[in-house]
């Protein structure tokens, strides 16, 4: 799932006037780590409704996931509102992250913890690129960020309607060298998105915003996480069930 913050509201930063204390970057990471802890909520929830209910454990992922889609939609339309939606956000999303989690590790053991270190190896090299300037977020960059997302996004939208009527897109979704491929694309593309979310963030401080953007950038970052975290774990799924 791509982040569906990434909309040209989140680059008007210029056109809002401060008023009150301004956003910090410090501010902004201490967000991310409440997130955390709300995300790890959730997924802790979700698991034990799986070993103890799983029927309710499937109410609470399919949940989840949709109230956390319509928390981001909301968001997007209304950024000071991202200090009431966020936490729910990151709840919902651990909801579906727990049980997600689950399926695939029952699959394939250790699966979610490399996963996991996988996801936070490629936050830190992305950051430590984006401070060394070795990547630089330009108007290009978003041009075929934006144009590599909105195709993903097309192709798992003509996926989820094929699987309606009992159909799949040929290939791609398959553990084959064309799948294997196509992961390893999308995990290049949520990287990429880390990009924008720390310039975001950055640009936002530096313009000192409200205070409500840390909540916003903490909230994109987020979203940008969990898709990453997604695409590594069926990435490793695919590759485990070659063996």
């Amino acid at each position: 799932m791509s982040n569906p913050i990434l909309n040209n509201n989140r680059f008007s930063a210029g056109e809002y006037v401060l008023e009150g204390e301004p956003m910090t970057i410090q501010g902004t990471i201490s967000k991310i780590f409440m997130l955390f802890a709300c995300l790890a909520a959730g997924a802790a929830i979700s698991l034990y409704f799986l070993f103890t209910n799983p029927s309710l454990a499937t109410v609470a992922m399919f949940g989840g996931s949709i109230i956390g889609f319509i928390l981001v939609l909301v968001t997007c339309f209304n950024v000071s509102i991202a200090k009431y939606t966020a936490a729910p956000y990151a709840f919902c999303e651990g909801l579906l992250l727990g049980g997600f989690s689950a399926f695939f590790d029952a699959a394939y053991k250790g699966i979610v913890l490399q996963a996991i270190l996988a996801t936070f190896m490629v936050l830190f090299v992305m950051l430590m690129l984006y401070k060394a300037k070795l990547i630089t977020y330009t108007e290009k960059f978003r041009a075929v960020l934006l144009t590599g997302i909105l195709s993903i996004g097309g192709i798992y939208l003509i996926q989820i309607v094929a699987m309606l009527f009992g159909r799949s897109i040929p290939a791609i979704f398959d553990n084959g060298p064309v799948g294997i491929l196509f992961s390893f694309v999308v995990i290049v593309f949520a990287a990429l998105s880390l990009i924008q979310d720390f310039n975001f963030i950055e640009e936002s401080s530096n313009r000192m915003l409200p205070k409500d953007y840390e909540w916003f950038g903490a909230m994109g970052l987020m979203i940008t996480l969990v898709w990453l975290y997604m695409e590594i774990l069926r990435l490793l799924a695919k590759l485990n069930s070659r063996r």
